[in-house]
């Protein structure tokens, strides 16, 4: 029987071109299958066949588990301290192995072995497709509509498969079986049981590589697109840089009478494509990116890495776009946040900041209304800058003398002091269990207790952009805040 297995293996080799010990593996977990079956399905087995002789052997094994985390399968696991009875040197998630009773192959019977090392083998194979595809490092599949998976396109090409999820279409793109199509490769699933490759016709990914292809200039380094940005469909924005000042970025995407762009927008289902310059200042890459609406003025603020946008009457429909799509693609493609508002609404905001600041400088620093108003002239906006600007550029101010200087720089840090310790004793009055949250960072819990959050379930009951607004954090981080201080109301 062992010298019949040793054929069956060769033969299945040499017929499969697969190696031989990947068909061993597949006989090892035939057997095993089949020993679990006599044993109960919770037990774990392993079988270890002789690659010269065809003889094997099979063990009973259990996986050893920290002592504190318990067993979750009692008849394949083992505690560590349990385990170092037996072998004093064993570590979590090594195994202790008891041999056992082998079944013969006969017991197993013919069809079942062949079906288990048959799958194995086509496992191997699909696994081995999919490496070679890989392999070539190709970013864009392009193939033919196989068929259709629940609303899914499978696409084939050659022997390799990929899944491109209505989610991943074009809007109101409509594909059949047998037609040609180029998509993104946007990953891989390895748990996948169909095609493991995932693609996307919707990813910004696929136009970056769309131009790519179109665009030699790009693949010769003289070009680099460094963002994009799309509402799949309709209108998309993309960032480029010119390494080499003789080639015009925006005209060389472009292409002769538009035929680079308008290649690009074919496959695309006519998607408008907006090109921008990129630029290393932040204010200017905006500018760009909000064309074709004129831009008055930015006012950047760093630390909520947004931009105050002024335009006039006349481009405050364009700034903004048709719901809002131009100003939202812009600030993806800059990765800030663009607030868009007239003269009129800018004047109105700037004001009521510099009343705050005005409030703030006249209650901290019992000065009047005119000392204020000659910091806030020169830039200062918060007790930080007072306290902490270099001495010399205070010095600088017309009408302040060193001994002004030295008194506000005390007044500011003395104001920051004992800020500091009533925020210190609003930490203090916030409960354990909710510095304990995972997520919270001491800064996060500051500003919680600024708001008075003391309570987990203070948190809990907080909407989303409520959070947003207290911390400053993004909607998803602000989100997933909220849901973990929410999950005690679930397992109880």
């Amino acid at each position: 029987m062992n010298r019949e297995m040793l054929m069956l293996v060769d033969a299945i080799s040499r017929e499969k071109t697969v190696e031989r010990d990947l068909v061993f593996g597949a006989v090892e977990s035939a057997l095993a299958s089949a020993t679990k079956k006599l044993h109960g399905a919770d037990v774990d087995i392993r079988v270890s066949v002789d690659r010269e002789t065809g003889d094997y052997d099979t063990y009973r094994r259990w996986h050893v588990v920290p002592n504190e985390a318990g067993l979750q399968i009692p008849d394949a696991e083992v505690l560590l301290f349990e385990a170092q009875e037996q072998i004093p040197d064993i570590e979590v998630d090594d195994y202790i192995e008891e041999p056992i009773d082998s079944v013969p192959i006969g017991r197993i019977g013919a069809q079942a072995a062949k079906q288990v090392i048959l799958q194995k083998i086509r496992d191997a194979e699909r696994e081995q497709l999919l490496n070679d595809f890989l392999s070539r490092g190709e970013r864009i599949f392009t193939g033919t509509v196989k068929r259709l998976d629940k609303g899914d396109i499978i696409v084939e090409q050659g022997r390799v498969e990929g899944r491109l999820k209505r989610s991943e279409m074009i809007p109101k793109e409509n594909l059949r079986s047998g037609d040609r199509v180029r998509a993104f490769i946007a990953g891989v699933d390895s748990l996948a049981r169909g095609p493991q490759i995932m693609l996307s016709r919707s990813a910004p990914g696929f136009m970056v590589e769309l131009f790519g292809q179109e665009v030699p200039e790009i693949e010769q380094g003289l070009l680099e697109i460094k963002s994009c940005a799309r509402d799949a469909g309709s209108r998309a924005k993309i960032a480029v840089l010119s390494h080499d000042k003789r080639v015009d970025p925006i005209g060389t995407c472009v292409g002769v009478r538009g035929s680079r762009v308008t290649a690009v927008t074919n496959e695309l289902a006519g998607e408008r494509v907006d090109i921008v310059l990129w630029s290393e200042d932040p204010a200017q890459f905006v500018i760009g990116a909000l064309a074709p609406a004129n831009v008055q003025s930015i006012v950047v603020d760093e630390e909520k890495h947004a931009m105050d946008v002024v335009v006039d009457e006349e481009n405050l429909a364009i700034a903004i776009g048709r719901g809002g799509q131009n100003v939202r693609l812009a600030s993806d493609l800059t990765g800030w946040r663009i607030n868009i508002m007239t003269a009129e609404e800018s004047q109105a905001k700037q004001a009521q900041e510099s009343g705050g600041v005005r409030a703030l400088f006249v209650d901290k620093l019992d000065v009047d209304e005119e000392v204020a108003d000659i910091l806030i002239e020169e830039g200062f906006t918060s007790l930080e800058q007072v306290a902490y600007v270099p001495l010399q550029e205070m010095l600088e101010i017309e009408g302040f003398d060193e001994d002004t200087v030295n008194e506000l720089r005390t007044r500011a840090k003395d104001a920051l002091l004992t800020a500091e310790i009533a925020r210190e004793e609003r930490v203090e009055e916030v409960s354990q269990d909710l510095r304990d949250l995972e997520g919270l960072t001491p800064d996060l819990i500051g500003k919680l207790a600024d708001g008075g959050v003391h309570k987990r379930d203070d948190l809990a009951d907080l909407a989303v952009d409520e959070l947003v607004e207290m911390t400053g954090v993004d909607e998803a981080s602000a989100k997933a805040l909220i849901m973990k201080a929410r999950e005690h109301w679930f397992t109880t």
